[in-house]
């Protein structure tokens, strides 16, 4: 299936491949770098390019594309499933994915990749059976590793690998049971001048942090199951009972994981008025080299763009903005009613309503501690003045 990848930095440099089967050229990427030259912004290259012989499939994530070369047709989502599977773990095992993080952990990256594919099959993609095979990286173990030559790959077979529940393995035990779930939404969306919505929607994730003894059974349930469509669930979790009662039941595995993600349109989003934090506006004025601006008594020079890091807002006292521009002699005027570009993130609150009523466990005797968090943020939320 997957016959190479190639990971591509901000810079448009290789910096890694990987081969499972024939050894492809890296000219391939040429098809890739005019894609990306044709794209506005980084993020809008096309995710399926296609060549005379391979189909190049994208995903960027962390300022890194990771381009998987396909030769004959596939399920591209099924690739490019795979593709955010594989930086996921590397976060998992590094604490980031960053070009210098994959650089210093560059052997465990080729032993990983190894065993997440099989002659090109994606095998073993759950980070529990990974750390089983191939022990994460530490200070102490690359050490002893560089002394005796010896590598992080286990000497056992996971327990977890032959199981029925192939995404957590045995023998799980801790002092202090916890289980957390974090709900995250972003919002795209585009506002006229009037306040009027013009578009907006949607994409939510439920990431867990689950560390429980044994073998829990879990069942979470929403207030509003219905305001969620296109929803992508983890394995654990049993389509069945979802499909007929709206809640989810699962085995969770052991650790850190995406539950699901979703998707809202913007016929079920709701109005809703709320303390912005973290504020941040900015606005791309196509002028002239530099610019002068006169805000508030204060002298400000930019080039392309201006930022106003606004912070928290106090309902009680909304910011306000006032000023005069002058130009360098010689320079266009700008665009009298730019668009402006918002930044913001709202805590506790899921912009969509979606929101938890109850999480239960079952097949252990113990009360394990729970919590749920909201955040809503920005994606592309623009406003139009």
């Amino acid at each position: 299936m997957i016959h190479s990848l190639f990971l591509i930095n901000a810079s448009g440099d290789i910096f890694l491949e990987k081969h499972w089967k024939s050894v492809v050229s890296r000219s391939v990427c040429d098809y890739f770098f005019e894609a990306l030259e044709r794209a506005t912004e980084p993020e809008n290259v096309p995710p399926v390019i296609p060549t005379p012989h391979h189909y190049l499939i994208n995903v960027l994530r962390h300022r890194i594309y990771f381009v998987a070369v396909i030769q004959s047709e596939v399920p591209p989502l099924f690739v490019i499933e795979f593709l955010h599977r594989v930086v996921d773990t590397f976060q998992d095992y590094f604490g980031v994915c960053t070009e210098a993080a994959i650089k210093d952990n560059v052997v465990v990256v080729y032993e990983l990749l190894e065993e997440m594919l099989d002659n090109g099959f994606p095998l073993a993609t759950e980070s529990n059976i990974l750390k089983e095979l191939i022990k994460p990286p530490t200070i102490l173990r690359t050490v002893v590793n560089t002394i005796t030559g010896s590598t992080n790959v286990g000497e056992q077979l996971p327990t977890g690998q032959l199981s029925v529940v192939p995404w957590r393995r045995t023998g799980v035990k801790y002092t202090n049971n916890e289980a957390y779930f974090d709900v995250v939404e972003e919002i795209d969306a585009i506002i006229d001048k009037s306040g009027s919505t013009i578009t907006a929607e949607i994409q939510g994730v439920i990431d867990a942090c689950v560390k429980l003894t044994g073998m829990p059974d879990l069942t979470l349930s929403f207030m509003n199951p219905r305001l969620l469509d296109d929803v992508s669930f983890h394995p654990c979790v049993r389509f069945k009972r979802w499909e007929a009662e709206r809640i989810l039941s699962f085995i969770p595995p052991d650790g850190n994981f995406r539950l699901l993600s979703y998707h809202v349109s913007s016929q079920k989003i709701k109005k809703k008025k709320n303390v912005f934090e973290s504020f941040l506006c900015s606005s791309s004025l196509h002028l002239f080299d530099k610019n002068t601006l006169h805000i508030n008594d204060s002298i400000i020079q930019f080039l392309q763009l201006l930022s106003w890091d606004v912070g928290k807002i106090n309902p009680q006292k909304l910011p306000s903005l006032k000023g005069s521009m002058s130009l360098q002699t010689g320079a266009s005027k700008p665009d009298e009613n730019p668009t402006i570009n918002i930044q913001f993130k709202i805590q506790q609150l899921a912009i969509s309503g979606l929101k938890v009523n109850r999480l239960d466990m079952y097949g252990e005797k113990y009360k394990p501690f729970k919590g749920i968090k909201y955040m809503t943020k920005a994606g592309k939320f623009q406003v139009r003045t």
